[in-house]
């Protein structure tokens, strides 16, 4: 289980670092910063990242997108005694890119009661956009179940966390 976290973004980033789940680790995403107003992650661009034509899968960047999204908005939920799940993904690529290091920036745009709506930008090693998105997420109360199994954050190796 990740233990309680930090206040501080970059510690909380190391302690989501020490736990991370399946999806995480496989690709190699490394959290820099963590927040409930700003996530930032980096990622090493390698070969199972990529798709037939030798560019980022459009895949990966939903993914990370996403990723970032559903950290920052359960770092919000998680002081309100709530979980979050993602609603909606829309995510452009707007440049392929082969190699290098992408680096991720998430931030909220709206964060209600019931939902959570943030932005995240992918930028390639040169400060270029690689893609855009949008993810809204559902704020669920306490003991709500998803899938016939309340909500709960899983050691590492037993599926996703946040």
């Amino acid at each position: 289980m990740i233990p309680e976290l930090p206040g501080d973004p970059a510690e909380i980033a190391a302690a989501i670092n020490a736990h991370r789940d399946g999806w995480n680790a496989q690709n190699g995403l490394r959290f820099v910063r963590a927040s409930s107003e700003e996530v930032l992650a980096e990622l090493e661009v390698g070969d199972q990242h990529l798709q037939a034509y030798g560019i980022v899968h459009g895949g990966v960047y939903c993914g990370i997108i996403e990723t970032l999204a559903s950290v920052g908005a359960a770092l919000y939920a998680m002081s309100r005694g709530q979980s979050v799940v993602g609603l909606e993904n829309h995510t452009s690529f707007v440049r392929a890119v082969r190699q290098g290091l992408l680096r991720v920036r998430a931030v909220p745009v709206t964060r209600g009661r019931r939902s959570q709506l943030w932005e995240g930008t992918v930028e390639d090693g040169d400060g270029r956009i690689a893609a855009t998105g949008r993810v809204r997420l559902l704020c669920l109360d306490a003991g709500v179940e998803i899938a016939g199994e309340k909500v709960a954050i899983k050691p590492s190796g037993e599926g996703s966390g946040p």
